[in-house]
């Protein structure tokens, strides 16, 4: 039924034991998961551990009954959509559940067929639900000109931004490789009065030096070999908009002197040309270079740095903004969601914890490229730290031994001081079992999956346990 490859789950709540296991098997043949309880006592915990996606609920339950359950499920972060069933007497009642909050209501004796169809299409409302907050989400993580981000490091460089975009002069960005520079320099000209000019970006070291001066000033015909036309460059074409020049530190020395030029007068002159052009262009760098330590190894000239230096902004490395990383996941599994018609809803706090944990030399780039692959693999409801790279995964291996050093040793001295004997094999898995469900308070599916069994083998566990 869902289609993201994702199961979706059904809390049948029914005191008719027959009923109960006929509606279970029909749900199954869907190809839903389904847990059953006779009761909302019963029912309620599984809203917070299992997190439901449909509550299918009769109305009249011993002690509380069915719009108590429904109030429940409404105070939940993840609100599961709502069926109630219902004997033909108590229409009116069911018909207060829908002003209260139900999706729909069935009356006994129950046709299968109505049945299937109104848990189809409350199933397919909630996914249009989940859509919906997904496309808000997105927008809503928009922060700054498509720039994600409220640390305190990201709201200077906004404000940066927004001073600097009114001006004129040239810009010199500087940050890692794969912090956002072309971001921050498309923000640059959005702001400006240049917004309604071209906007073109050039990576220098992308193209052969013996290019490059083509690619900028344009070329006459006949000015080179290979050159069977006249060529317009990047200058002339950006007039009254903005250029920018990423990794400038690669760009060859005998351009620079051009480049300084155009910079301070807009003046410029085609390969293979006589004849003065002039282009106003708004110049943008860009580059995880340290241009002083290049000039100073005279890589860089000197008067073309200060130049280039009328504003300066510094984008922070990831690692520099932690308090961010959350944001930002969430705004790229959002994103995967709807590339890949997945519906992950996020991430574990393991997983968000071993993230940010992690000092992310290639910055956002590769975050993003991280959760691209971990949407892409994950078929549970949540990323764990199990779909990660296992570069992160090993940052965590002295926690996770030590963690696991000691459950051990509170085990043994709980042992020694019951019983003073060295524990059995049993008894051993009878502790773990028990330790593992505390600590996912009861989520008996994140319990089978810690222990790398099926939930029916945690079930048979237990059932010897008891």
């Amino acid at each position: 039924m869902a289609n993201s490859g994702i199961q979706e789950r059904v809390l049948l709540v029914e005191d008719d034991q027959s009923l109960k296991q006929l509606l279970a098997e029909e749900l199954e043949d869907e190809g839903l998961a389904v847990h059953t309880e006779y009761s909302a006592e019963k029912a309620f915990p599984l809203l917070q551990t299992w997190e439901p996606d449909l509550v299918v609920s009769d109305l009249k339950l011993p002690e509380a009954d069915g719009m108590e359950l429904l109030r429940w499920s409404q105070q939940l972060y993840m609100q599961p959509s709502f069926l109630i069933i219902t004997a033909f007497g108590s229409i009116p009642q069911a018909v207060e559940a829908l002003k209260s909050g139900a999706d729909d209501f069935l009356t006994k004796p129950l046709d299968l067929d109505h049945f299937r169809l109104s848990v189809q299409r409350t199933l397919q409302n909630q996914r249009l639900r989940k859509e919906v907050s997904r496309f808000r989400k997105l927008v809503h993580h928009q922060d700054f000109q498509g720039m994600i981000g409220r640390s305190r490091e990201m709201r200077i460089l906004y404000d940066q931004i927004q001073n600097i975009a009114r001006a004129q002069g040239p810009v010199l960005v500087h940050g890692e490789s794969g912090t956002g520079k072309e971001l921050v320099a498309k923000a640059l000209h959005d702001l400006s009065p240049r917004k309604n000019g071209p906007f073109q970006a050039i990576n220098c070291a992308g193209i052969p030096a013996d290019l490059l001066e083509s690619e900028f000033f344009g070329h006459e015909e006949g000015a080179f070999t290979g050159a069977n036309k006249k060529r317009t460059g990047l200058f002339p074409r950006c007039h009254e908009g903005t250029l920018l020049l990423d990794e400038i530190g690669e760009m060859p020395l005998s351009l620079q002197s051009k480049l300084l030029r155009v910079v301070q007068d807009g003046s410029f002159r085609p390969v293979g040309s006589n004849l003065e052009r002039k282009a106003d262009v708004r110049i943008i760098c860009a580059t995880n270079q340290n241009l002083d330590e290049l000039t100073q190894e005279g890589r860089f000239r000197e008067d073309l740095y200060y130049r280039l230096e009328t504003f300066s902004i510094s984008i922070p490395p990831l690692r520099k903004r932690q308090e961010d990383i959350q944001l930002l996941a969430a705004h790229f599994v959002n994103r995967y969601n709807l590339q890949l018609g997945k519906e992950v809803e996020g991430l574990t706090e393991e997983a968000l914890k071993t993230l940010q944990q992690y000092d992310f030399p290639g910055n956002i780039r590769e975050l993003q490229n991280i959760l691209e692959r971990a949407v892409t693999f994950c078929h549970e409801r949540k990323v764990d730290v199990d779909h990660l790279p296992f570069r992160l995964q090993r940052g965590n291996d002295q926690y996770s031994q030590a963690r696991r050093q000691g459950i051990g040793e509170e085990f043994m001295a709980q042992c020694a001081e019951d019983k003073g004997v060295m524990p059995s094999m049993q008894e051993m898995e009878k502790f773990y079992l028990n330790y593992v469900l505390q600590q996912v308070n009861g989520n008996k599916r994140r319990a089978a999956t810690i222990l790398g069994i099926s939930r029916r083998t945690l079930y048979r566990w237990m059932e010897e346990d008891s």
